[in-house]
């Protein structure tokens, strides 16, 4: 049995996934690749720090040249997070020519494409699946299962987080503060949640997503992202009220050849599979112009879930009948250049709630509006606010461009009576 020594970069929740994942499927992991794993060394800020695994100390170092000097070790795990070191670290790897794992969605949205010219120029693996969806196998199944596809069009919930507190907000009527609150109580939001409520974290993967399903090259600046904190009990209540749920969603389309690409909220029909997805479950759908709709559902974090993808694409390394000392050659990603669609030429149906004071007229003058800017209203409801001398009306488009709900939001509040324009939300068909 031939033996590779691997180092991992990290020993937080997904280090210590891989760790257990490496130890207790032992046997199954040497029969799948080839190889006996052997974790060789573990780079870690304070040797001492009391961790989920327990592990010789003998395999952790504070010093990440132990392990690049180390000529054994052939296999870099990068667990650790964040643009720097970790972005040093891997190019300092792949220049020694070992092959490289990481788990990293921000490094990868950020700075992926110089990394993966690197790792091109010098005939390096770079495995990431752990990156996109936890355990889900969405970027294998991309770069390989789809290949003979042409991807027209990708939807995900890819944050765990959200999905879960837009769950309990949906079915237990929690309040986005209360539902926020039990997320942090169970694990699955940071105490400083911010990546994950504003868009950020689904942000960083749907660009990586995007790049491989559309074979281009994506910057991070240019996909749309809007958060989830504006959504209330309310909205939750409108959106069943017209047959809709509402998911955090990453959107990814072309159309007439360009990439149409965007992170928010989103109504989305009670019927669809994506909104039958609770909890902090993660999924991916997928449109290809030979295989129809596709579905990739299961846990989108968590140490094993998360864990299971970097050992996966351990064993995907050793299984690519290469020599593990002299590299590979890759295949290029960026293979077309795909114009991004300006977020003013999008379209799409809108959900618009209002805030307005309860006057004669009123409504009449906000459709006038409206009508002025070509919008279809396909419904209109109001109702009493708990303020006095307010009420709420609720509107419901018809497919239009951004460019006009952004124009006539702005002259809604040249009126006198409108008070608050209390939140907007795309709706999204499938058609």
């Amino acid at each position: 049995m031939r033996k590779i020594k691997i180092a991992l970069l990290g020993l937080g929740n997904v280090g210590s996934g891989v760790w257990k994942i490496l130890k207790a499927n032992n046997e199954e992991i040497k029969k799948r690749s080839g190889y006996k794993v052997e974790i060789a060394k573990i780079l870690v800020r304070e040797k001492s720090k009391e961790r989920a695994v327990e592990v010789p100390e003998k395999l952790l170092t504070t010093d990440f040249n132990e392990i690049l000097q180390d000529d054994s070790i052939k296999i870099i795990v990068e667990v650790m997070g964040g643009i720097n070191p970790a972005k040093n670290y891997i190019l300092s790897s792949i220049k020694k020519k070992k092959h490289i794992v990481t788990a990293n969605k921000m490094l990868l949205a950020t700075e992926g494409d110089e990394l993966f010219k690197a790792a091109d120029e010098l005939g390096v693996m770079f495995q990431y699946e752990a990156s996109v969806a936890g355990g889900i196998p969405i970027i294998s199944g991309i770069n390989d299962s789809l290949t003979a596809n042409k991807i027209e069009q990708l939807y995900g919930i890819v944050n765990g987080t959200t999905n879960y507190i837009l769950t309990k907000m949906q079915f237990e009527g929690m309040s986005f503060e209360e539902a926020l609150k039990k997320a942090q109580e169970k694990g699955y939001a940071e105490a400083d949640p911010t990546s994950d409520l504003e868009g950020f974290d689904a942000q960083y993967k749907l660009a990586i997503l995007s790049s491989l399903a559309f074979g281009t090259k994506i910057d991070i600046g240019s996909v749309y992202r809007a958060g989830l904190s504006n959504i209330t009990s309310e909205d939750i209540s409108y959106a069943k009220q017209f047959g809709y749920v509402i998911k955090l969603l990453a959107i990814v389309k072309e159309i007439n050849k360009e990439l149409e690409i965007r992170v928010h909220p989103t109504m989305i029909p009670e019927t669809h599979p994506l909104a039958n997805v609770y909890d902090s479950f993660n999924a991916v759908f997928v449109k290809g112009n030979a295989v129809g709709d596709l579905m990739f559902y299961g846990r989108g974090a968590g140490d094993l879930p998360t864990g299971s993808a970097v050992v996966g694409d351990i064993i995907t390394i050793l299984r690519s009948n290469v020599d593990i000392e002299n590299g590979i050659p890759v295949v290029k990603n960026n293979l077309w250049h795909k114009k991004i669609r300006k977020r003013e030429d999008i379209e799409s149906r809108y959900y618009i709630r209002t805030t307005v004071k309860d006057l004669p007229g009123v409504l009449g003058d906000i459709t006038t509006v409206f009508g002025e800017n070509n919008i279809s209203l396909k419904s209109v409801i109001q109702k009493g606010s708990d303020e006095e001398h307010l009420v709420t009306i609720v509107l419901v488009t018809h497919k239009t461009k951004e460019g006009s709900i952004i124009k006539t939001i702005d002259e809604l509040y040249e009126l006198k009576e409108i008070h608050k324009v209390d939140n907007i939300i795309r709706i999204e068909k499938f058609k």
